[in-house]
């Protein structure tokens, strides 16, 4: 076979696994372009991704001869430069999933291949005068065209996200720090590797606070961080002396995903449940008590809200008799276990939290591509609350020693079909392509009610104890995401 041809077929095969893990890894499980340490690694992939659409564009349907043949042998050069480079670091801020290591394995492998039998092919070309010759391949030129398209806009979208980063850090590090004590303190962070966590903990250390962060991650903490903080990753790494000032529980796997199966539902338990009856256990033996422990919960608490049923949900009402109502009320019964021994304890029921990272980045895609509209009706209301606000009000409880059971929402509620239309408003995008509910609950089951159900729920425990919201609309949360 020509080996310029196999080339060819080996560059489409790049194009499909390249594309795989963008969508898959970069885009969905990994959520890249919303992670602050990320900036660097989308950079380096906004230049390859350059770099590959200009090949596949250019070797679709032209021979490079003669000096030609040089400047392709000197961009593939500098595509395995900086691949080299992405790995060293990937390998510095990140720990990859497993998947994502034996994509790039096989990228490595098959890039590799592609390469070396063009570059087997330059002294050939080379001799041959200096021009860019059309020679299409039917329909594998057109996929390698295709390829070409995709794999630049996918560059352009990592440079603008690489670009947001570098903006938001800006606006961090130019911005007064969140004060959550008037004195240096010690803190213990579970959940630290995750979304909220990791803004947590740069709130803390940027007000010149001590972090330890138990996690399972350690390596990934400890990279996340930069070495700022300690890192264990059991609660019998700590002797029953260490002095904690305050506990801050946000632990918990994560809620969407697989249906919720009797093993689904104990993974659920024993991540929120187990974990925080494990912090209290060892609050009991602690010789020094900390002053307070701040644990998640989530407004599933109150189960799920009829149509049409207006009612605004304080701390005050009741949960149901539900799975993820039961979730939480076990969640925050284990939390308030620690009052037994002299610990001042808030459960934080979370609303949809926005930020870069989270559930936003994958609300916001239908309505970015002009598909945005009402979600099985839209009727459901939907409470949510802005990253920044959240970890202001966790602050504020550790600066008032709050105590009881708080809802971290917005003063906002809206229904669903509503925060689509602000949204596309923000976006610019056009509002009104409806979606069906029963797709979802065919393939989520119960899982389902978190998207197709809701609650209004008020923040009216944090509005009475005095604490003011940054980003109570959401227009204006959606706008200082966005922009």
């Amino acid at each position: 076979m020509n080996t310029h041809l196999l080339a060819l077929q080996l560059m489409a095969v790049q194009g499909c696994l390249g594309a795989f893990d963008t969508l898959y890894h970069h885009e969905l499980t990994e959520a890249l372009p919303g992670r602050p340490t990320a900036r660097r690694e989308l950079s380096i992939h906004a230049l390859r991704a350059l770099i590959y659409s200009a090949l596949f564009i250019g070797l679709s349907a032209w021979s490079f001869q003669g000096w030609w043949a040089l400047a392709l042998l000197l961009v593939l050069t500098i595509e395995i430069i900086l691949t080299l480079w992405d790995f060293v670091v990937e390998d510095r801020t990140r720990l990859l999933p497993a998947t994502e290591r034996v994509t790039h394995t096989v990228l490595a492998m098959n890039g590799g291949a592609f390469i070396a039998l063009l570059a087997i092919g330059t002294p050939g070309m080379f001799a041959l005068p200096t021009a860019l010759v059309w020679q299409p391949h039917g329909g594998l030129s057109i996929f390698l065209a295709l390829c070409g398209v995709g794999v630049g806009l996918s560059g352009l979208r990592d440079a603008w996200a690489a670009r947001a980063i570098g903006r938001m850090q800006e606006r961090d590090a130019g911005g007064a720090p969140v004060r959550f004590a008037g004195t240096e303190r010690s803190f213990l962070i579970t959940g630290g590797t995750g979304f909220i966590g990791q803004r947590l903990i740069r709130a803390l250390l940027r007000d010149g606070h001590r972090v330890t962060v138990l996690t399972r991650q350690v390596k990934q903490a400890a990279w996340l961080f930069d070495g700022r903080v300690e890192c264990i990753a059991s609660m019998a790494q700590l002797p029953s002396s260490r002095r904690f000032d305050v506990v801050i529980n946000l632990a918990g796997a994560r809620i969407l995903g697989w249906r919720w199966s009797a093993a689904r539902r104990a993974v659920l338990r024993q991540s929120r449940v187990g974990l925080t009856s494990k912090l209290v256990d060892w609050i009991a033996a602690a010789e020094h008590k900390p002053a307070m422990l701040l644990s998640a919960s989530a407004i599933g608490y109150y189960g799920i809200q009829q149509r049409g049923d207006d009612t605004e949900l304080s701390e005050q009402a009741a949960p149901q008799a539900m799975f993820m109502s039961d979730l939480c009320r076990e969640w925050e019964e284990a939390a308030h276990a620690a009052e037994a021994h002299g610990v001042r304890v808030a459960c934080m029921r979370f609303g949809l939290v926005l930020g870069t990272q989270g559930a936003l980045p994958m609300m916001l895609l239908p309505i970015k591509l002009g598909l945005g509209g009402p979600l099985g009706g839209g009727k459901q209301w939907l409470s949510w609350i802005h990253v920044d606000d959240l970890i202001a009000g966790i602050a504020h409880l550790c600066r008032t020693q709050g105590a009881g059971n708080y809802n971290f929402t917005a003063p906002e509620t809206l229904s669903q079909a509503e925060f689509s239309r602000v949204a596309a408003s923000v976006l610019r995008r056009p509002f009104g392509m409806p979606t069906p509910g029963w797709p979802m609950r065919l393939v989520l089951g119960e899982q389902a009610d978190l998207l197709l159900e809701g609650q209004r729920v008020v923040p009216a425990k944090l509005l009475g104890s005095g604490f003011t919201f940054a980003y109570p609309k959401l227009d204006g949360a959606l706008r200082n995401l966005l922009r």
